[in-house]
């Protein structure tokens, strides 16, 4: 069995990310790790996080091909002897601290924005179907937690929202952390699943499938008849996690400068599932919205809630 020997570093803390070449960001870069020796291979080899807004991807094979004199491209491999590797289990965080985060909502700005524009009784069956919770990390900050369909928290994304325009806080950095890393949990075995993958236990419902959380809940005021995942980022559709979907009928909703690399997804994923994907917002959007990344969240925002709500079913995004 062939072995990469080079792959991208694990996350273990800010530490691990790094200034991007290419977009000058801070703590978006991620290094291709050597692992015979657990070093960076060199300080332009890695992935940008940002996909959209950068889109960086210098992988080792490209390094060796533009550099032949450092090392023979054959030694990208390591060959080794046929293995069955074991297969590691995720881990869980424990309860209580997703119990210890449902609280404090008056200080949590992604609530306040969602309190100004669905009312308080809304936006109360959002935070209870959702597990949302408050953070102490930021004042202000909220936790999305990946409750899988055992009921098992895999983990909880924290992130900082302007309470005004329920926009990410990305200066002076992008406010993005993670409940095992706050934790101090350094074994954790983290295993994402989509965001919303509790309520999977609805089996007859379609699912909507949305990059962000924020979306996903959003999306889910508007339309409660169906059932809205998120899958944390653009790069985070992948087959291990669409198992859990298995059978189900399925629709992809990218953000407008996502659309191409879902749609190149289908034919990875319609083994599992009855997928398809709308191409409502590739219709919709100016040049404005291309630029400024529009999602579904971002549209459905332009209407009213209350004379959306009075609209036939599905008549805008069907």
């Amino acid at each position: 069995m062939n072995h990469h020997r080079y792959t991208l570093q694990k996350y273990n803390g800010p530490a691990t990310r790094h200034r991007c070449p290419a977009c000058k960001e801070n703590k978006t870069f991620t290094y291709y790790i050597d692992t015979e020796t657990n070093d960076p291979l060199h300080s332009s080899v890695g992935r940008c996080n940002r996909e959209v807004k950068c889109g960086y991807h210098f992988k080792p094979r490209d390094f060796f091909l533009t550099n032949p004199q450092v090392k023979d491209y054959a030694s990208l491999w390591q060959i080794t002897k046929p293995v069955v590797a074991p297969l590691k289990q995720p881990s869980f965080i424990d309860k209580m601290h997703f119990d210890a985060s449902m609280k404090g909502y008056q200080h949590n700005n992604f609530i306040t924005f969602l309190t100004r524009t669905f009312g308080k009784e809304i936006t109360g069956e959002l935070i209870f179907r959702y597990g949302i919770g408050t953070s102490s990390h930021w004042p202000g900050a909220t936790v999305f937690w990946q409750i899988d369909t055992c009921g098992k928290l895999r983990t909880g994304k924290i992130m900082l929202y302007n309470p005004e325009t329920g926009k990410r806080v990305r200066q002076p950095f992008n406010h993005i952390s993670w409940m095992h890393t706050r934790l101090n949990k350094h074994d954790f075995e983290l295993k994402q699943c989509f965001f919303g993958e509790h309520l999977l236990c609805d089996t007859q419902k379609t699912i909507g499938i949305v990059e962000s959380e924020k979306t996903a809940v959003i999306a889910s005021a508007y339309y409660p008849h169906r059932i809205w995942l998120a899958s944390g980022s653009l790069s985070n559709l992948t087959r291990q996690k669409f198992e859990v979907l298995r059978g189900r009928n399925v629709v992809l909703y990218p953000d407008v400068n996502g659309f191409i690399k879902w749609y190149d997804k289908l034919n990875e994923l319609y083994d599992i599932a009855n997928v398809s994907i709308n191409e409502m917002l590739e219709y919709k959007a100016s040049d404005d919205d291309f630029k400024n990344g529009l999602d579904l969240a971002d549209y459905l925002l332009r209407f009213d809630y209350q004379w959306f709500k009075k609209r036939a079913e599905g008549s805008l995004i069907y």
